[in-house]
C-alpha cells in the first residue's frame, strides 16, 4: 500500500509524526511524507524534535500571504507532486487550509484520501475561522474519517457519512504528547527549559496562548486586561509565549511588557510546551491542541472562545469556556488558583494508540 502524508503547520506535524513513524515500521506500507510549510520555521522545530526528514519540502510560505494565494499555490503544487507520486492514499490531518487543498487535489485525480481528527464541529463558519470549513470541506471529500471521539464520529453520521467509512481512533496528540513526555524524561535537554527553570519561582504558574483570528481586536485588550487583574497575586506567575502576529504581538506588548510577574516569551518549541503544561497550575488557552493535551497532564484550561469543537472536554470538567469576557476569566482563574487543585479523570481525547488503530483500519479496507 503506498501512502502519502501531507501536512504544513506546526500542530499538523505534532499530531500526524507518531503516525509517520508508526507507518515507517510496518513492512505492509510504503509512506511518503510531503510537507507544504504553510509554517516554516515552528514546523521545522518539530520536524527535528521528532526525528523527521520529509521527502517532498513544497516551502510555500511567503510573507502576508492570503489564504487564497496559499490555496491556489498548494492545489497547482500538489497537483504535480500527486501526479508523480501516484499514492493509493493521501493521508491528511483535521482543519488547516494544507489539509482542504490537499484533499481537493487528491480528489481532482481520483485518489482516495484519509482524513485524521475528522468529524470536529462548531457548526460555526466564522468559529473557528477559517477552521471550520476547512475541516467540513475536508470531510466531504475524505474516503475514511479517523474520529477522536464518539461525538466527532456522529458529527460525521448526521452528515451522511457512512459509518463503515469511520472509526474511532481517539486522537494522536497523545500519541505525540507521550512520545515528547518519554523523550524529556530521558534526558532530553532544551536550554529554554532551563532558562525558564531559573526564572521561574511561584508554585502557581499559569500558562497563557492566544492566538485566534476571531479574538483579535477588543478581544485580546479584553483578554490582556484580565490577565493583569490576574496578575495582582503575587503568588502567582504568568508565562505567556506571544504568538508572531502582530494583531497578537501590537496588544500584549502595550499592556503587559512591564508586569513584573508576566513572562511574555517568544513562541517556545513543542517540548519547551509540554514542560510548561506539566508545570503549571492553570491554563488559559485559545488553542484546540491545548484543550487535547492539558488532561493528560490533570490540568483545568479556561478557553477563551466562545464555542469548542472540542466539547468532550468541557463536558468532562478539564476545559471552561470563557471567551474574552473579562470579569468570567479573572472570576475563574483566581477561583482554580485559590483551590490549587488538578481536574481528575482521564483524558476524553485518547489513550495514546491512536496512530496504532488507523493502521490497522488502512490495511484491513486497503
Amino acid at each position: 500500500m503506498k501512502l502519502l502524508l501531507c501536512f504544513g503547520t506546526r500542530p499538523e506535524a505534532i499530531k500526524m509524526a507518531p503516525l509517520y513513524h508508526q507507518l515507517t515500521k510496518n513492512k505492509c506500507v510504503s509512506v511518503k511524507l510531503c510537507i507544504t510549510a504553510q509554517h516554516r520555521e515552528m514546523l521545522d522545530q518539530v520536524l527535528s524534535f521528532f526525528e523527521i526528514v520529509p521527502d517532498i519540502d513544497l516551502n510555500l510560505m511567503l510573507p502576508n500571504q492570503t489564504l487564497n494565494a496559499l490555496s491556489s499555490n498548494i492545489l497547482s503544487k500538489m497537483d504535480e507532486v500527486l501526479k508523480t507520486e501516484n499514492p493509493d492514499l493521501v493521508l491528511v490531518h483535521g482543519d488547516t487550509t494544507t489539509s482542504s487543498m490537499v484533499a481537493l487535489a487528491a480528489f481532482h485525480r481520483n485518489i482516495k484520501v484519509g482524513h485524521v481528527e475528522a468529524g470536529l464541529r462548531t457548526f460555526n463558519k466564522k468559529a473557528p475561522f477559517p477552521e471550520e470549513i476547512n475541516r467540513q470541506i475536508t470531510g466531504r471529500l475524505a474516503d475514511f474519517h479517523f474520529a477522536p471521539t464518539k461525538l466527532a464520529k456522529q458529527n460525521l453520521l448526521k452528515e451522511g457519512v457512512k459509518k463503515e467509512t469511520i472509526i474511532i481512533t481517539g486522537n494522536t496528540v497523545i500519541d505525540a504528547l507521550i512520545w515528547a513526555k518519554n523523550k524529556i524524561d530521558k534526558g532530553f535537554k532544551h536550554p529554554q527549559i532551563n532558562e525558564l527553570q531559573n526564572k521561574l519561582s511561584s508554585s502557581k504558574l499559569v500558562l497563557v496562548t492566544g492566538h485566534r483570528r476571531e479574538n483579535f481586536g477588543q478581544g485580546f485588550i479584553d483578554f490582556c486586561d484580565a490577565l493583569l487583574e490576574i496578575a495582582k497575586n503575587k503568588d502567582v506567575e504568568i508565562v505567556f509565549p506571544v504568538h508572531l502576529n502582530p494583531n497578537v504581538q501590537e496588544p500584549v506588548n502595550k499592556i503587559l511588557s512591564s508586569v513584573k510577574n508576566i513572562h511574555l516569551i517568544p513562541p517556545v518549541e513543542y517540548p519547551v510546551m509540554v514542560w510548561l503544561m506539566q508545570k503549571s497550575s492553570l491554563i488559559i488557552s485559545d488553542s484546540g491542541g491545548i484543550q487535547e493535551e492539558a488532561p493528560t497532564f490533570n490540568k483545568q484550561i479556561l478557553v477563551t472562545r466562545e464555542v469548542s469543537e472540542r466539547p468532550e472536554g468541557v463536558a468532562s470538567g478539564f476545559s471552561i469556556l470563557v471567551g474574552t469576557n473579562k470579569e468570567l476569566i479573572v472570576e475563574k482563574a483566581n477561583h482554580y488558583l485559590n483551590i490549587n487543585t488538578g481536574t481528575e479523570g482521564k483524558n476524553p481525547y485518547g489513550d495514546g494508540k491512536a496512530s496504532q488503530k488507523i493502521i490497522k483500519f488502512l490495511l484491513k479496507n486497503k
